[in-house]
C-alpha cells in the first residue's frame, strides 16, 4: 500500500494529539492535550499499580514526540496555539523524515 506523504503527515499529527491526550486523561488523569509543565512530562511519582507500568512502557515514545519541544511546555505563559503549532512543526518534519525512511527502505528491498 502507498501513501502519500501528505497523508502520513496528517495521519501522524492525529496519531500523535490522540496518543497525547489519552496519555494525560488516562495515566495522569488531567484532560489536556499537552502537559501543562515540563514535571508532568516526566511523569508523577503517585502513579498507582498499572498506571505506573504503562508510564515506564510509554515513556520513550513521550521523548521522542516531546522531548525536543520541552522548552515550548516550560514557557510562564504561552498563547495557547503556541504549543500545539510548535509541536506540530516538530512533529511534520519527524513524520517527513520517518516516511523518508520507509519509503527508501522500500525501494531498496524492491530492487
Amino acid at each position: 500500500m502507498k501513501t502519500s506523504r501528505k497523508k502520513f503527515v496528517f495521519l501522524f499529527l492525529i496519531s500523535g494529539f490522540t496518543f497525547l491526550f489519552l496519555y494525560n486523561t488516562f495515566i495522569l488523569s488531567d484532560m489536556r492535550g499537552m502537559p501543562h509543565n515540563s514535571a508532568a512530562f516526566l511523569g508523577s511519582d503517585s502513579l498507582t499499580g498499572w498506571r505506573s507500568i504503562v508510564s515506564t512502557i510509554l515513556y520513550p515514545i513521550k521523548i521522542v514526540l516531546l522531548g525536543p519541544v520541552r522548552f515550548l511546555i516550560d514557557l510562564p505563559d504561552p498563547p495557547p496555539p503556541f504549543v500545539g503549532i510548535g509541536v506540530a512543526i516538530y512533529w511534520t518534519i519527524l513524520a517527513l523524515a520517518i516516511h523518508y525512511v520507509i519509503s527508501k527502505i522500500k525501494r531498496t528491498r524492491k530492487a
